[in-house]
C-alpha cells in the first residue's frame, strides 16, 4: 500500500470521534484577549490538559483500544512511551479491564512516572529514546503476547489525534491558523489533514523544540531522518529523534509550514498561561503559545494555539516558574 493510499480520511476521523463521544473530553476553545492584544489578531486555546489523563493522548489510546477485539485485549497491551501516551494506555486499559506494560524512559518526569503507576501498570524504565522503548516493547509484545499500542506512527492513532482538529473546525469555522506540537507527528499529522480537509484556507503550523527538530530535518530531505537524542530538552513529550513514516506523508500534504522554539521561551509561555488563563500546562503543552510570544509565529485570522497536555507536578513548576 502507498503511502498516499493509507493516509487518514475525514470519515476515519468521525468514527473515531463517534468511538469518543461520552468517553474522551471535547475541550473547549477558550479566547484570550491578553494574546490578541499582542498578537492584533483573535487568540483561541484548545486545553487538551482537560482531557483524561492530562493529555491529547487520550484520545488516541482509547480510540486504539476500542478498535481491538475481546480476544485482543485480553492478552494486555504493551506501550513505549515518553509519559503522557503510557499514561493515556493506561488508562484506556483499566477501562477496558485490560492489563497494561508500559515502557518509560530513565527521565521520564515524576508527574507521569506517578500517573501511570497509579493507574496499576507494569513499567519498566529504560534509557532515554524513543528507540530503546519501543525495542523494550516489542520485546514484551513478543515473548509474553501482547499487543503492542504504537505512541504516534499508526492509523488509529492519528484518527484518534485528529478529533482535535475535528473540534477546532467544527467550533470555529472561520479558523484562520492553528498552531499544533510536533513530537513523533501523530497529533500535528492528525489535526493538520483534519483543518485542510474541513477549513481548507487555514493555515497549519507545526511548532517543535530547536533542540529537537525533527520534522524541520525531515522536511529539508524530502523523508524522516534521525537526528540526534536531546534527553535534556524541557519539551519532554516532543523529544522523538524521527518523525513517524505515516505521519510525515500526513504532513507533507497537509502541512503549511514548521517553526523551531528555544526551550527558553517555554517558561514564560507557561506562566503566561498560569498567571493570565490559570492554566497548568506542561512544556510540551505551552510550546505553541511559546512560538505566538516569541514571534516565531505571527497569527493570522482567528489563531489557534492546541496546549496539548498539563501533566507536571508541583514541583516541577516551582522547579521551572519559581523565582531564583
Amino acid at each position: 500500500m502507498t503511502a498516499e493510499a493509507s493516509l487518514v480520511g475525514i470519515e476515519d476521523v468521525r468514527r473515531a470521534a463517534a468511538v469518543l463521544r461520552g468517553v474522551a473530553v471535547r475541550t473547549p476553545l477558550l479566547g484570550s484577549d491578553a494574546l490578541g492584544a499582542q498578537c492584533g489578531c483573535p487568540v483561541w486555546l484548545k486545553p487538551e490538559q482537560l482531557q483524561r489523563g492530562g493529555a491529547f493522548k487520550f484520545r488516541g489510546a482509547y480510540a486504539y483500544l476500542a478498535g481491538l477485539s475481546e480476544a485482543e485485549r485480553a492478552r494486555g497491551v504493551v506501550t513505549g512511551s515518553s509519559g503522557n501516551h503510557g499514561g493515556a494506555v493506561a488508562l484506556a486499559a483499566k477501562m477496558f479491564g485490560v492489563s497494561a506494560t508500559i515502557v518509560m524512559p530513565t527521565t521520564v518526569p515524576r508527574a507521569k512516572r506517578a500517573a501511570v503507576e497509579r493507574l496499576g501498570a507494569r513499567c519498566f524504565y529504560l534509557g532515554t529514546t524513543t528507540a530503546e522503548r519501543i525495542a523494550k516493547a516489542e520485546e514484551l509484545q513478543q515473548t509474553e503476547g501482547l499487543m503492542f499500542i504504537p505512541p504516534f506512527d499508526d492509523p488509529r492513532i492519528i484518527a484518534g489525534q485528529a478529533t482535535v482538529g475535528l473540534e477546532i473546525a467544527e467550533d470555529l469555522p472561520r479558523v484562520g491558523t492553528v498552531l499544533v506540537q510536533v513530537g513523533g507527528g501523530g497529533l500535528s499529522a492528525g489535526v493538520a489533514m483534519a483543518i485542510k480537509t474541513l477549513a481548507p484556507t487555514a493555515r497549519v503550523i507545526g511548532v517543535e523544540p530547536e533542540g529537537s527538530p525533527k520534522l524541520t530535518r525531515a522536511r529539508e530531505a524530502g523523508m524522516p531522518v534521525t537526528i540526534p537524542a536531546n534527553p535534556g530538552g524541557l519539551a519532554d513529550g516532543l523529544l522523538a529523534v524521527k518523525i513517524g513514516t505515516l505521519n510525515f506523508a500526513h504532513l507533507a500534504a497537509a502541512l503549511d509550514d514548521v517553526v523551531t522554539v528555544p526551550d527558553a521561551s517555554l517558561p514564560d509561555a507557561m506562566r503566561f498561561l498560569l498567571d493570565r488563563h490559570k492554566l497548568v500546562t506542561e512544556p510540551s503543552g505551552a510550546i505553541t503559545v511559546a512560538a505566538l510570544l516569541s514571534g516565531r509565529v505571527k497569527g493570522q485570522g482567528d489563531t489557534v494555539c492546541v496546549l496539548s497536555g498539563g501533566n507536571i507536578d508541583w514541583d516541577g513548576l516551582q522547579e521551572l516558574l519559581g523565582d531564583d
